[in-house]
């Protein structure tokens, strides 16, 4: 490597003391082969719900298994009664029975791996059976209930393998590297398998496989099949399936010999079938769905079609004696305020209410919700804790109470912000968020307003974006709250693959198209189309564009040739077409995006910073809104288009929990102060929920100034002077470790404030912008090859002329 590139890598990256953290990935321990982890834990994974969920109908056909609250239940809907079947603290789900109606199949989940278990339905007594990989998915009898199949991540993505119940001895069965197969439905005989392969050659697919003879065939195709689940009839020639369209989820019967023409039975706006099952004579299929208020109801319709019908558990029967928890979350000495809550019973297994979405925090491990302040839950008589936060300036606050049988108590939990970020002048925006993608719920804007008080942020962007080739929600656009805060304001995410996610914010209307590009589109996949193109019409249809996610991991400039930097980002920023970088977010690396961006800013271009946790609400295992969040200091705080114009201006900081308030000899980030004499004076306060470890100021991208930061939760004034060169900016920004506690969610604690640039806006130093444009030309060229290659003789004059000027005022800058 060049001595001179050396360096400056060693300026801006290796003296930082930021943690070599990446992008968050995964709770459980990561298969191999998946590009995004996150999708197999959102979408494959277990549930926890307030309903009914994985409806397993018994050989006798008089009882219904399902899962509920984390424990498995036993339904008769002859009585109405639901009795809970399973106790502990770990989450229990998709019971499958044996054939003989004694014993039931199930996922156990700890939080950290999942097992399956037997359960002897006379006595309660459970054996576990699988526990050979961390994921472990969907048991299954066999006819004859001397073989149990199931899926296992043991030998590094999701295979289909049987266990023999006699000998214990396991066999796998598909072996495709790089796809994950679950879901296995045996068919009556025994002769075949119905199953889920997912991600094989980029689609998602229903497949047969015939156990004597491999032969293994194609049902159905179709990209993302997020919530796709199937059931085989009894006699074995067709299934029920709930498959995706632009409108949502619907229920249909297939072949389950052939593909084919498939037979729509249920498609209903905002309802989307989940866990279809059939009874034991195949004239009903069982299923799950999601009520407006986020419960899940257990129905059913006719295999031969026909309306369906809600089926209303009558009572819970808990098998021990309950009580009524009554939660408030309050301010010190105010009224009831809405907040994220944590309850735990026994064994430390979660409570959830009666209505309303449930959560799981991947990063720490914790079952939430949102509260508006007064929450009741049903909970087993005994100790019970709650815990909560508001936002990420409140440490968690926890309250331990027991609870008699029978008794309605009523725990107050008291919020204590180590500071009040909109009293002084700064609201909190989350700009880069998916209401529904792909999720077992469908969620109206509404729903945003208490989680966004909950989570104390002011303005709120959800982005529409592809789900594969389908554009859902798109009447969603129309939706803007401004009237109260939060504030909500549809946005888009506008998905080039190849050239990098572009975030159109708060445009008068959808660009189109949404996708195109080399990688993963087979329509516009060689357009002569620039990621320019998109954030000039931004621009022009009064949005803020943004690149989103840009880089996973640190260490990029590093390297003789800079790679995980979107194709498109050099050749646009250069000629100024980047408004905000997306500096802090979970699918990217805030130490990584920052190398990037500080390369920007010493080439001269003034380039704004924002934030987005890029979480899918709908999805039960989802960090909060506001994870990762900016924070803006706009002239007018309750206009918006002051808010906005002051997001562009840079008049922010963005963290994944510190909060930070710097002002150098009086002006805040997005603004200039005057060289003078070559020194000037600064102050940062620093507020924190979470430990901090690292203060630094930074001059030009090199650290200046590096101090201790918070051991606790509080509240710290620094004052220093800080050497101005003759041009260029200063900024500051703090690190600490890994996250493992509330109310943080991100992989580790991060804050960085926009620039105070010297002079005038985008003014430089010559060195520094020179050393700038040069590894700006290395990632430029990493770029074109990358680009010659995907479009290989395709004509793409306009993609060419784009990056040609891009080099051109590269070259100028570097001398």
């Amino acid at each position: 490597m060049n001595r001179s590139r050396l360096a400056l890598s060693a300026a801006l990256l290796a003296c930082s003391a930021l943690p070599l953290a990446a992008q968050w990935a995964n709770h459980y321990p990561k298969l191999l082969g998946l590009s995004h982890h996150v999708y197999l834990e959102g979408y494959e994974l277990p549930i926890l719900t307030n309903g009914p969920m994985d409806p397993a109908p018994a050989p006798d056909g008089k009882r219904i298994a399902f899962a509920s609250r984390g424990w498995l239940w036993l339904f008769d809907p002859a009585t109405g009664t639901a009795k809970r079947i399973t106790r502990g603290g770990a989450m229990d789900s998709r019971p499958a029975w044996s054939p003989d109606g004694t014993r039931i199949a199930f996922v156990r989940d700890d939080s950290r791996a999942l097992t399956i278990m037997l359960l002897d339905v006379a006595s309660g007594a459970e054996t576990r059976v699988v526990s050979d990989s961390a994921i472990v998915l969907d048991p299954a009898f066999s006819p004859d209930g001397k073989t149990l199949y199931y899926s296992s991540g043991i030998a590094g993505d999701l295979d289909l393998w049987k266990l023999d119940l006699a000998t214990r001895a396991t066999t796998r069965i598909t072996t495709t590297l790089g796809a994950n197969e679950l879901g296995a439905m045996p068919t009556r005989d025994g002769s075949a398998l119905v199953y889920l392969g997912k991600s094989r050659g980029g689609n998602d697919q229903v497949r047969r496989l015939t156990l004597a003879t491999g032969a293994d065939v194609v049902l159905a195709t179709g990209s993302i099949l997020s919530m796709t689940r199937g059931a085989v009839h009894p006699d074995g020639r067709a299934m029920a399936i709930t498959w995706p369209s632009q409108e949502g989820y619907e229920l249909r019967l297939a072949s389950a010999l052939k593909e084919g023409a498939t037979v729509e039975l249920l498609r209903t706006p905002k309802l989307l079938p989940l866990a279809p099952a059939f009874s034991t004579d195949g004239n009903t299929i069982w299923f799950s769905h999601a009520d407006a208020e986020q419960r899940m109801v257990l129905s059913r319709i006719p295999t031969a079609g026909g309306a369906m019908q809600d089926v209303a558990i009558g009572k819970w029967d808990w098998g021990t004696p309950t009580a009524q928890l009554r939660v408030i979350t309050r301010l010190a000495g105010g009224v009831p305020v809405p907040a994220r809550v944590s309850v735990t019973g026994a064994g430390a297994h979660p409570m959830v209410p009666d209505r309303g979405q449930v959560r799981f925090d991947g990063q720490n491990g914790i079952v939430f919700f949102y509260s508006d302040g007064v929450s009741t839950l049903t909970v087993p008589a005994g100790e019970v804790e709650v815990t909560a936060v508001r936002g990420l300036a409140t440490p968690p606050a926890t309250e331990r109470v027991t609870i008699k049988a029978g008794e309605t108590r009523t725990v107050t939990v008291t919020l204590a912000p180590v500071w009040n970020a909109r009293a002084n002048g700064w609201l909190a925006g989350e700009h880069h968020f998916h209401l529904n993608y792909g999720g077992p719920y469908v969620l109206e804007p509404d729903v945003l307003t208490n989680m966004g008080l909950a989570e104390e942020l002011d303005v709120l962007t959800p982005m529409l974006a592809n789900l594969a080739q389908r554009f859902e929600d798109q009447p969603l656009f129309a939706y803007r709250h401004v009237k109260a805060k939060p504030w909500i304001v549809w946005s888009q995410e506008v998905r080039a693959h190849f050239f990098g996610h572009v975030g159109v914010l708060n445009a008068s209307s959808l660009h189109w198209p949404w996708i195109w590009g080399p990688s993963g589109y087979d329509v516009h996949d060689r357009d002569d189309r620039t990621n320019g193109d998109v954030l000039d019409w931004t621009r022009a249809h009064g949005g803020i564009s943004t690149y989103v996610h840009p880089v996973s991991a640190a260490g990029t400039f590093a390297l003789d040739a800079p790679r995980g930097i979107p194709t498109g980002f050099v050749a646009d920023a250069v000629q100024g077409k980047i408004d905000a970088i997306e500096l802090a977010c979970l699918w990217s690396d805030e130490r990584g995006t920052t190398d990037l961006w500080y390369r920007i800013l010493n080439a001269g271009i003034p380039m704004a910073i924002t934030a987005g946790t890029d979480v899918m609400n709908n999805l039960y295992r989802t960090m909060a809104v506001g994870t990762t969040r900016v924070y803006v200091h706009p002239d007018k705080p309750g206009d918006v288009a002051s808010y906005f114009a002051a997001l562009k201006a840079g008049r922010s900081f963005v963290s994944t929990g510190p909060m930070l308030d710097f002002h150098v000899s009086a002006a805040g980030p997005g603004q200039v102060i005057k060289r003078g004499s070559g020194s000037a004076s600064y102050t940062l306060d620093i507020h924190s929920a979470v430990a901090v470890d690292t203060v630094e100021i930074v001059v030009n991208g090199a650290v200046v100034e590096r101090l201790g930061g918070l051991d606790a939760p509080g509240s710290r004034h620094i004052t220093g002077t800080v050497q101005l060169p003759v041009g260029g900016w200063v900024a500051a920004r703090v690190s600490g470790a890994p996250t493992r506690a509330w109310p943080a969610m991100d992989s580790y604690a991060f804050a960085h404030t926009a620039p105070v640039w010297i002079d005038r806006v985008g003014s430089t130093e010559p060195s520094a912008k020179a050393a700038a444009a040069r590894d700006l030309l290395r990632a430029l060229d990493v770029a074109d090859k990358a680009m010659a290659t995907a479009y290989g003789g395709a004509e793409h004059p306009r993609l060419l002329a784009h990056f040609a000027e891009a080099r051109r005022i590269l070259m100028g800058w570097s001398k």
